[in-house]
Order: C-alpha cells, then structure tokens, then sequence
C-alpha cells in the first residue's frame, strides 16, 4: 500500500497542500523550520489517529485556524483504492473515517496502514525516560496485533483504577483492590509474552542494520526488562502493596518495563557518541520496518526519514543510503535541508522519485521521474 495523494488543510504551518506522490521516493529539500517534518507528522497522523509529537489535537491546527482537515487517497497492493479522512473543529472531537465510514474506535484503524517514522527526536529513547521506549514497543506490536493493544488498554485501565484506591484517604476495600489487582495481572502478562517475542525477533535484525552502517565497528544489543521477570505478576503486585499505598501509585507491573540499550555491555546513553548513537536509533527503526514487513507480508510499511542524514560520518551515510536504495523498501519519504544526500541516493539509479521544495509551509513539485 502506498500513499498516491494527500490533501491538507490547517495543519501546523501548512495553510494547504494538494500532493501527488510517487510511490517509490518523494524527497522534500529545505531550510529548517519551513515545514518538512510537519509534512511526514500529516502522513503519520493519518495512520496513527494522532501526531507523532503527542500534543493535543488542538495543537496541530494552524494558528488562527477553527479546523483543520486531512485527506489521503491510498492504493492497495491489489490496486483498490482507499480513502482515509481526518477532520476536526476547534472544541470538538475530531472525526476519522476509512472510506467515508466513521470508526467507532481509533484504536481499529491501528495497523490498516503501517507505517515507521525517523526522525530526530528519536534520540529521546536512548537519552529519554523508559516510557519513551515502551512506547516504541508499543507502536510496532499494535500495528500487527489488534489483541496486543487491546490487552495494554485492559492493563491501563486497571492501573488506573488502583492507583485511584491507592490515593484515597479512606482505606480502600479489599475485595475491589484485588479485583483490580488481578486484572492487571491477567492483561499485564499478555502485553509481557508478546514484548519478550517482539524483543527476541528484533534484535538480531537490528543487529544486521546496525553492522551494516557501522561496518562491524561496535557490538550492540538489547535487553528487556519486567517486572514480570520476577515471578508470576499477581504475586509481584500484591507483594508490596504497603508500599504503594505509602506513595499513592504503583511500584510495580508492566507500566514500569524498560528496553536497555547497550553498546558492548555498557548503557550507550553513557558510553555511545553522537554518531553512534544516531546509527542506533536509525538501526532500530529500520529493525522494525523489517520486522513489521515479516508480519504483514500483504503490505509494506511506509517509511518516514527525517532529516536522518545529520551527525554521520561520510562511511555511515554511505551505507544508510545504500540500505534505503534498495529494492527491499516500499514508498519512502524523505527529508534533508540540501541535495547532497539525495543525489547520492540517485545516483546510477533507476529509483522513481518526486522531489518537492518547502518553503514557509508552501510544499511546491521541482522534479518528477515516477513513470
């Protein structure tokens, strides 16, 4: 599936685009600050039902806008078309349709159109709190499983309603607390099984990303932890509810699991320079390209890169871009403020590709080789 035209209206800096993309490379060349990445956040909004940035809804419209609107024209590997439509009024709920259908719930329209973002602020999940990494975990899996997202809201909902007992000034009962307790319990180890299988899948294929760029400079891994790891999680839970109570919030449970990043055996949050750590978040998102293509063999992901290029030696953007060129990719857009990285991507290649100027949220066609 690829993304064959988008229409924008009022989102963030882009007053209004109607775009044609190819759907192999669409480039998008410009200075900081004149809309590019708002771009790829509209195309990715389109198939998460929010903005990567996690703000608000009413945060994306456009300054001194009411509304704003977005429309994207897919085509199936199968040729069908579809129509995704996004539109939402300043002080009301936002509406999301497939085909002119309203859902019900966002959370079905998750994995219809996969999709992995890189981007800058991917350096959060090395630097970042372990909630920046769950998250990363919890963006791949609910693309390609409905019951992993469902089994995360059961679990937070859960947690939600203990951790409310657990700051009450009255003593709370005891038979509702273990109810709740238990159904953390039951929704926790099911999101655990299916990260520790996500995990195990992952990393060799990240590794394989990772040596590649690096030419087998470093040895890099990942290790999941969980409280789970302990022992059954009802028991964890229970075992130390004093302590919750004393604080007013849970210790323990799956909200607190972490993704260890590790160059050697050694954090890369303390160890990893700029460029190794930039090659690690790069590797780790085209890990899970790959690995949501292994899952979802009907489909490709789209590809997001922005601005990926930036604080790389010559020998690593010479591999990325030999990884990014290949066929094994399907629709890709990308950014970069100048040519220089995309001409090396195009060059001795047969690759379709559009190449759009942006300029003060004006995105306006330069090249066009999609035949």
């Amino acid at each position: 599936m690829f993304l064959d035209k988008l229409s924008i209206l009022n989102y963030k800096n882009i007053a209004e685009a109607q775009l044609t993309f190819s759907p192999k490379l669409n480039c998008f060349i410009g200075h900081n600050g004149e809309g590019k990445t708002n771009l790829l956040d509209a195309v990715y909004y389109l198939s998460f039902c929010r903005s990567s940035c996690s703000v608000p809804d009413s945060q994306v419209m456009r300054h001194g806008s009411d509304f704003f609107m977005l429309d994207g024209r897919y085509i199936s590997d199968s040729g069908e078309d579809e129509l995704v439509t996004c539109g939402m009024k300043r002080g009301s709920k936002k509406h999301f349709k497939r085909n002119k259908k309203e859902y019900k719930k966002l959370s079905s329209h998750i994995g219809f159109i996969p999709l992995i973002f890189v981007s800058p602020s991917d350096t959060v999940l090395i630097d970042g709190v372990s909630e920046e990494r769950r998250r990363l975990m919890d963006v791949v899996i609910s693309q390609c499983d409905s019951a992993y997202l469902d089994a995360l809201n059961r679990y937070n909902k859960a947690l939600q309603q203990r951790n409310s007992m657990l700051r009450a000034e009255a003593e709370p009962d005891t038979e509702l607390m273990e109810l709740w307790e238990e159904q953390m319990a039951a929704a926790g180890e099911e999101v655990y099984r299916k990260r520790d299988d996500f995990v195990n899948k992952l990393v060799p294929i990240f590794q394989h990303f990772y040596n590649g760029i690096s030419r087998d400079r470093e040895q890099v891994s990942l290790r999941y932890v969980s409280h789970c790891q302990r022992g059954p999680l009802l028991d964890v839970i229970r075992r130390d509810r004093h302590k919750d109570r004393a604080v007013g919030y849970s210790l323990h449970g799956i909200h607190r699991d972490d993704l260890e990043m590790l160059i050697g055996d050694y954090p890369i949050r303390r160890e990893g320079s700029q460029g190794q750590n930039k090659t690690f978040v790069v590797s780790l998102k085209l890990a899970q390209f790959e690995f949501l293509k292994s899952i979802r063999a009907d489909v490709r992901p789209i590809l997001l890169l922005d601005d990926i290029f930036d604080k790389l030696d010559a020998n690593r953007v010479e591999q990325i871009v030999r990884i990014v060129g290949g066929d094994s990719f399907g629709q890709i857009f990308l950014t970069d403020t100048n040519r220089e990285h995309l001409d090396r991507i195009l060059s001795g290649s047969s690759l379709n590709y559009k190449l759009f100027y942006v300029e003060n949220g004006e995105i306006t066609l330069k090249e066009d080789r999609d035949v």
